[in-house]
């Protein structure tokens, strides 16, 4: 780290960061510290410190202090970040299992048989699409309102985020929640107000606390939560629907990322406030290449989201709507995303039986949320043990320790070994902290 001015120490981690020269996560030197190593003021590197929050490169940890972010908003350069190496059973990733996906080839077969060409003018979301896309969320008790495609989920949250927040605005996020939505909100500018998450979706009274401190928005996953798997009960969505109509100007944004995966019908949140956004993508059940979602919103925050759309993308590629609305229309590729469906509900369902009584959470979705003491010794531990996990920080704001198991691709057979170990590394970590 090196440099006489605000910019100058910024650059220097930041370029730190995209080479490896500081690893995600690595902690920064106090703002004194490093004022006196430097020879500068320490207004100067505090001025240094917020333009690299503002960048979403650093957060400030509490008591841990000042630290590069999980994951970084830099391409970097090295190869040196650590994977899951030969031999060791990933359940880190949060993906789909691969085998259990349709297939497109035969689709986009038929597809360029007959596939007009598209011309700048005539982009946008397709008809067939958006009347397909309509009688699905109809069918779960999204309200009427007017229908747009983005390029998935997070691009449709983002869109949504930016043509309605303003940096330093306040945004209600679950926590435990999403790690892409947290590092977006950082990129953003935005603030965020962790919303403590139970089994059955974002608390009465955690919400209200939210709403009360000045948020300008929520973010909602209302089933197969990442990462504890939470589900937004029919009694739960009415109270917070109660709440959130006190504050009708707040814009409230429902991620529903499992869509057909997802046993649970859903309870939306959308329609309690003025603004409000229901995005549903295809990247869990149909593969995660497949960039689509489809959204549904009141009239002025779609509007917006097609707005910010064509100063960038313009639209999503009419090649993949089409071959949406092939997958969609295929008795065959609905038959496989039910069986999809019941295999992964089948592998979590094996492992939180077989974690017994440790209170292991996940009643939807792919993962499973293990509360721990110490989450650095539990993911080594199991790594050791041949399991590669996910640690809790990079989903958390100020909720305890845990590791995310992603169950996605577990052979239920093994489930018990996977528990006997995380049983077995969770005892001594205890042992160790008495």
């Amino acid at each position: 780290m090196s440099g006489a001015t605000a910019a100058g120490i910024a650059a220097s981690v930041e370029a730190a960061v995209r080479t490896g020269g500081l690893d995600p996560g690595a902690v920064l030197p106090p703002v004194r510290t490093l004022a006196a190593t430097l020879g500068v003021s320490p207004a100067t590197v505090a001025a240094a410190y917020r333009v690299l929050r503002g960048r979403g490169l650093i957060e400030t940890a509490g008591r841990a202090g000042t630290r590069v972010r999980a994951r970084p908003p830099l391409a970097r350069r090295t190869g040196h970040a650590l994977g899951v190496p030969e031999g060791v059973v990933d359940l880190a990733s949060g993906a789909p299992d691969a085998d259990l996906l349709p297939g497109f080839a035969r689709h986009l077969i038929k597809l360029s048989r007959n596939l007009p060409p598209t011309n700048y003018g005539a982009g946008g979301p397709l008809p067939q699409l958006l009347h397909l896309a309509g009688e699905r969320f109809a069918a779960d008790g999204v309200p009427d309102g007017r229908l747009t495609v983005t390029g998935g989920a997070l691009d449709g949250i983002e869109r949504a985020l930016v043509a309605h927040l303003r940096p330093g605005d306040r945004v209600a996020v679950e926590d435990p929640g999403w790690a892409n939505l947290l590092d977006l909100v950082a990129v953003l500018g935005l603030t965020p107000v962790p919303v403590p998450v139970d089994d059955e979706g974002p608390t009465e009274d955690g919400l209200s606390a939210a709403l009360s401190s000045g948020v300008a928005a929520l973010v909602v996953t209302g089933r197969a939560q990442n990462p504890t798997g939470a589900f937004v009960t029919r009694g739960r969505a009415l109270a917070l629907r109660r709440r959130l109509m006190r504050y009708r100007s707040i814009l409230v944004l429902e991620d529903d990322h499992a869509a057909e995966l997802a046993h649970e019908r859903p309870h939306p949140l959308a329609g309690a406030t003025d603004s409000w956004a229901y995005i549903r993508s295809l990247s869990k059940p149909y593969g995660p290449d497949l960039r689509v979602a489809t959204v549904a919103g009141d009239e002025t925050t779609v509007a917006r989201i097609e707005g910010r759309m064509r100063f960038g993308t313009g639209w999503v590629s009419t090649v993949l709507q089409r071959l949406v609305i092939e997958l969609w229309r295929d008795p065959e590729t609905k038959g496989l995303v039910r069986r999809a469906r019941d295999h992964y509900a089948e592998r979590r369902q094996a492992l939180r039986d077989a974690l017994g009584g440790l209170p292991a959470r996940g009643v939807s979705g792919f993962n499973v949320w293990v509360p721990v003491a110490d989450e650095t010794s539990m993911v080594a531990g199991l790594r050791e043990d041949g399991f590669a996990v996910a640690p809790g920080a990079m989903y958390r704001l100020v909720s305890p320790p845990a590791i995310r198991i992603t169950t996605a691709t577990l052979d239920p057979r093994d489930a018990p070994r996977v528990a006997e170990a995380v049983l077995r590394r969770a005892a001594g970590t205890v042992r160790r902290q008495v």
